[in-house]
């Protein structure tokens, strides 16, 4: 349907499920192929280096490819989802997940595994706002949409962790490439239920503020600008915050994004996804998601690093390690479903917060060198408790009130956080355990074991921080509807970022 406003053709990000419960099911498998790509590789970055014979650098890269891609083309893919449809690209980044997971298995060299990896980060770009959009566009509002996130997060939270138990189950039981091939089938069986569940979006009208395309030099700056500054900070990491590389590429990536800001401001206010961060909402759920990965995202790294150094545990062994986490992660966004409908959003994911901040002390305090498993894992079962609730709370919180049209950049803008985040918090915790180790006497192990502690509590105080910030989020309130408004693409009526109002009487506000 052509769009007289807003000169040309408008098409509506709104979906419908054919079945619901099995959908909720299929979204949720998406978001665990992205979660466990994120991980799964990091226990065979020592059998693909021998394998490929690469040097130490681009067996790093074979991690930061991914993240790089990903994290870069999130902007990108979001607006895709506004102007393509959410569908099209929920089966787009699937397909590149199969195609490129093969070829990755199958690669016999450094250069075709970069490669591939770098499509499987642009695969995730296009999936995870693809799948954000359907979950808040196809579920209606309150109790139904709290359970589709519960399962989402559900997936997200355990994803991570399962990547590592996978990583070190399929490398040692039948080789690197068994890492990748594990996608093929997941991800080919979930392209075929994505166009049996899920129907296209109806094209509808839609006013020239809602619409708010990326122009061609908009786009092209915000994915460059992005790319450099997820690139210099994984770079940074590996070969140090200044050299000239790292420098150039961060500096190249502020100036493109300045350039990208500029150019947006030059054409109607209301025309970019920049007047979207006018919203508190959407605002606080960027700070929120940031903060919680550079916090909450980290731990892991850490917990790895004391199991394989400390501990001597193999790849098997530390993969194993992470199933108590893993137990929490999953019965964390549940827990956070049900308080959530009877709290409050906001409530809920304090209350998430500080319980996984009081995990993550409860392992610090106790990490020693002779410290047995056994006694970690109360601070692990919490821990996992309050990253999977919190995981599923702060996305549903940061779109929910964008309207329909929107909804893919908003979602693409709050997972670039997320990606920055983990990159900015896991560069500084670095420095912060490393810092930890000096003027400390005995073995290296005693001093290594004292900079991850001292790591992990400047995260916990990380997560308190955060806590602090979620009341940003505005409370839901009850507002009339109109039948026959033109305002509704959706069960329910979307405000603007100058209303006061929102349209949604349920407890959660999503």
């Amino acid at each position: 349907m052509y769009d007289n406003q807003a000169g040309g053709f408008a098409r509506s990000t709104e979906v419908h499920f054919r079945r619901p419960g099995l959908t909720t099911v299929l979204l949720a498998v998406a978001q665990l192929i992205i979660s466990v790509d994120y991980n799964i590789v990091y226990m065979a970055v020592p059998e693909i280096g021998a394998g490929l014979d690469s040097s130490p650098p681009t067996s790093h890269w074979v991690l930061g490819a991914y993240a790089v891609a990903f994290g870069g083309f999130l902007l990108l893919g979001g607006r895709a989802c506004d102007v393509f449809g959410p569908r099209r690209m929920f089966v787009l980044g699937l397909v590149l997940h199969a195609v490129s997971s093969l070829v990755g298995g199958l690669a016999a060299a450094a250069g075709p595994l970069l490669a591939a990896r770098v499509v499987q980060g642009l695969g995730a770009a296009l999936l995870f706002p693809a799948t954000l959009t359907l979950l808040s566009s196809g579920f209606a509002p309150g109790r139904e949409r709290n359970r589709a996130f519960a399962v989402w997060g559900t997936a997200g939270g355990a994803g991570l962790i399962l990547g590592l138990l996978l990583g070190g189950v399929l490398t040692q039981a039948f080789g690197w490439p068994a890492i990748f091939y594990v996608n093929v089938p997941l991800a080919a069986v979930a392209v075929v239920l994505a166009l049996l569940l899920i129907r296209p979006g109806v094209a509808t009208p839609r006013t020239r503020a809602a619409r708010a395309c990326f122009n061609g030099s908009g786009t092209l700056t915000a994915t460059a600008g992005v790319t450099l500054v997820v690139f210099s900070l994984v770079q940074g990491a590996e070969s140090g915050w200044l050299t000239p590389v790292v420098l150039g590429a961060a500096a190249v990536g502020l100036v493109l994004l300045w350039v990208f800001v500029r150019i947006q401001r030059r054409g109607n206010r209301s025309s970019h996804p920049l007047r979207l961060l006018g919203g508190r909402d959407l605002r606080t759920g960027v700070l929120v998601t940031f903060l919680y990965m550079g916090t909450f995202g980290t731990p892991l790294y850490f917990l790895t690093t004391y199991f394989q150094t400390v501990h001597r545990y193999g790849a098997l062994r530390t993969g194993l390690a992470f199933l108590v986490p893993m137990a929490g992660s999953v019965a964390g966004p549940h827990i956070a479903s049900r308080l959530a409908s009877s709290r409050g959003t906001r409530t809920a994911m304090v209350t998430s917060l500080l319980v996984g901040g009081i995990g993550v002390v409860l392992i610090g305090r106790t990490l020693g060198t002779g410290t047995p498993y056994t006694a970690l894992i109360p601070g692990l079962l919490l821990m996992g408790v309050g990253q999977g609730a919190a995981y599923t709370l702060m996305f549903g919180a940061a779109t929910s009130r964008i309207a329909s049209p929107d909804r893919g950049i908003a979602a693409g803008m709050t997972s670039t956080a997320q990606q920055i985040g983990g990159a900015v918090g896991l560069a500084v915790l670095v420095a912060v355990a490393n810092f930890g180790t000096q003027g400390m006497a005995g073995t290296n192990l005693a001093a290594t074991t004292n900079g991850l502690r001292v790591a992990l509590l400047t995260a916990a105080v990380g997560i308190a921080a955060t806590a602090l910030i979620v009341p940003g989020f505005s409370d839901p309130q009850p507002v009339a509807r109109t039948a026959g408004d033109a305002t509704l693409d959706a069960p329910e009526r979307l405000s603007t970022p100058t209303t006061a109002q929102v349209r949604t009487s349920h407890a959660a506000p999503w």
